[in-house]
């Protein structure tokens, strides 16, 4: 087989490959001419626009999330079991204390009472005609009409029909006990928050609550703080609670202060005594803010701070004009921005933005 050679290629196809060669020379040609261009004059420096540090008085204020509750709750369950006859009460209904809420099936209870009655009253009357037949006998002892056996016999009689009595007693209260226990009946003058009964529902001691009841007058927010700010806590100090929905705030005072914080979270919690409003639904959502003190503190745009492995920082241009990371330490943040508690000082210029395309040295331009 021979060689293969230019002289064998047809003539246009030559041209085509040639055409094809310059073309792509002259796109390499403009690709990197002008990166080599901008590159001997140099990169130009990047312009930022700062803003000085002035701190003002900042009321300082921790807040918190919880949810509205009653401030004492109960959960009734069955004392007794036995499926739900009847229901009295609704969600929202406000109940006085001993109504009655619902009532299960007393049909096997109601009868052992009747019956119960009806043996105590029997006992009763045998003990009556024993006691009587005991003071005769002793009434004739003195004459020898009866022997000093039958008189122990009569007044044995007497006593076991007292304890005869006292049983049947006992028997009664204990059907009675079992009776109220099928009544379900509310403890405290207050608002049914829930119910989970229904008619024909199967209840049993010791299951899951038929109704819960929330003491009337009492309401309470239940927030959790976080560790950090649980320590400028105090009771009786003021708050404001806010729930969704509601444009006003509800003033309250902090009542308790919880003992431990929980291992999980790192949060403590916190309940706040508040005035009952009809806009207080226990269960809502609702965000709390206490003040704590007032302190001057920097306020800067959230734009201007960034965050890492190592924490929060924000990037200040030095008098050289050179970029400087400095670490900060937000307290809180308010409308016009974040403020800070630590890490900045009264005259620095901070990058308020483009701050994550800057690096740390880097030279740069400020803004008039």
């Amino acid at each position: 087989m021979s060689r293969l050679s230019l002289s064998s290629v047809p003539r246009p196809i030559l041209w085509t490959l040639g055409a094809i060669a310059a073309l792509t020379a002259l796109g390499l040609l403009r690709l990197y001419w002008p990166f080599g261009q901008a590159k001997a004059q140099g990169s130009p420096v990047p312009l930022v626009t700062t803003l000085r540090v002035a701190p003002i008085e900042v009321a300082d204020r921790v807040s918190f999330t919880g949810a509205i509750g009653a401030r004492d709750e109960a959960a009734l369950s069955a004392e007794e079991g036995g499926r739900v006859a009847e229901l009295h009460a609704e969600v929202g209904d406000r109940v006085r204390r001993g109504q009655l809420l619902a009532r299960l099936d007393n049909s096997l209870v109601a009868p052992q009472i009747a019956s119960l009655q009806a043996s105590l009253e029997e006992s009763r009357a045998n003990a009556a005609v024993a006691e009587a037949d005991y003071r005769r006998a002793q009434a004739v002892a003195a004459i020898g009409a009866l022997s000093a056996q039958e008189i122990e016999r009569r007044g044995a009689a007497s006593v076991a029909a007292q304890a005869k009595v006292k049983v049947v007693s006992a028997q009664l209260n204990e059907a009675q006990a079992r009776y109220r226990r099928t009544e379900i009946r509310a403890p405290f003058d207050g608002i049914v928050l829930t119910r989970g009964a229904e008619v024909g529902q199967l209840a049993s001691p010791g299951g899951a609550a038929l109704f819960r009841i929330g003491r009337a007058g009492g309401i309470e927010m239940r927030g959790n703080v976080a560790e950090r700010d649980l320590p400028q806590l105090a009771v009786g100090q003021r708050a404001d609670v806010r729930v969704t929905g509601v444009a006003q705030a509800f003033p309250g005072k902090v009542r308790l202060i919880g003992a431990v914080i929980d291992p999980q979270t790192r949060l403590g919690s916190v309940r706040v005594d508040l005035t009952p409003h009809k806009d207080l639904r226990p269960g809502a959502f609702a965000r709390g803010e206490i003040s704590v003190g007032a302190a001057l503190r920097p306020i800067i745009p959230q734009t201007a701070v960034m965050s890492d492995t190592d924490g929060n920082f924000v990037f200040i241009v030095d008098d050289a004009a050179t970029v400087v990371r400095r670490g900060i330490t937000v307290a809180g943040s308010r409308p016009e921005g974040l403020v800070v508690a630590s890490g900045l000082q009264a005259g620095d210029r901070i990058v308020v933005t483009a701050g994550p395309y800057l690096r740390v040295g880097e030279k740069v331009r400020v803004a008039p």
